[in-house]
């Protein structure tokens, strides 16, 4: 892959061997990809372990813990760490469901309510990301990040 197709993105189904960067300029640079395969797979288990914890705790785990750590640890692009993400939230989404569902603090109608909507928001969603700028989908998620913060912090 050549420099000037890094700097452009992927478009769509291609897979960038090298992730890119987004960098502060607008511009992006190759990230320097994690090259030891044990201590890739340690930050994995670590990422999986950290996810897992705060999925427990509060809820979240795939867009609010995966992602970032994905993207900063082992310099995932933005559409790769998101696939691996919802790819291992099935299996965490799945236990924490039926654990949460054993202490009682499941409403199923209202979870009904809530994910067969989501099903369709994936859906747009992903269909979205697919076409927009990498740097635009992390700028999205920032804003969303901030947001998110300010909103609990002040409640």
């Amino acid at each position: 892959m050549s420099m000037e197709s890094s700097k452009a993105g992927a478009q769509v189904g291609e897979v960038s061997a090298v992730p890119a960067v987004a960098l502060a300029d607008g511009g992006t640079a190759a990230a320097e990809p994690v090259k030891d395969d044990r201590r890739r797979m340690m930050l994995l288990v670590a990422v999986g372990l950290i996810s897992g914890l705060t999925s427990g705790l509060f809820g979240i785990g795939g867009g609010t813990v995966t992602v970032p750590l994905l993207l900063l640890w082992l310099h995932y692009g933005e559409r790769e760490a998101t696939g691996t993400s919802l790819a291992a939230m099935i299996v965490t989404a799945g236990l924490g469901s039926l654990l949460h569902h054993a202490y009682g603090n499941i409403d199923v109608a209202k979870a009904a309510l809530v994910g067969i909507p989501a099903i369709g928001g994936v859906m747009i969603g992903t269909w979205i990301q697919q076409r927009i700028q990498t740097r635009t989908i992390a700028l999205l998620f920032s804003v969303m990040m901030v947001i998110v913060a300010i909103e609990l912090v002040s409640s």
